[in-house]
């Protein structure tokens, strides 16, 4: 296998192992856009300061 090969699986499955991280914590779709909601709104808090 060619070296550049292996960084690329190893990234994939890094990026891949972090979306099923983040996507498993919320339960839903539903869940999935409150968890999006709550954080644009501490983005807005925080820059309302």
């Amino acid at each position: 296998m060619f070296p550049d090969m292996k960084n690329s699986i190893k990234l994939v499955l890094a990026l891949v192992g972090v979306a099923v991280m983040a996507l498993s914590s919320c339960n839903t779709v539903a869940g999935f856009g409150r968890d999006i909601q709550g954080a644009g709104e501490a983005i807005n808090k925080s820059a309302d300061r």
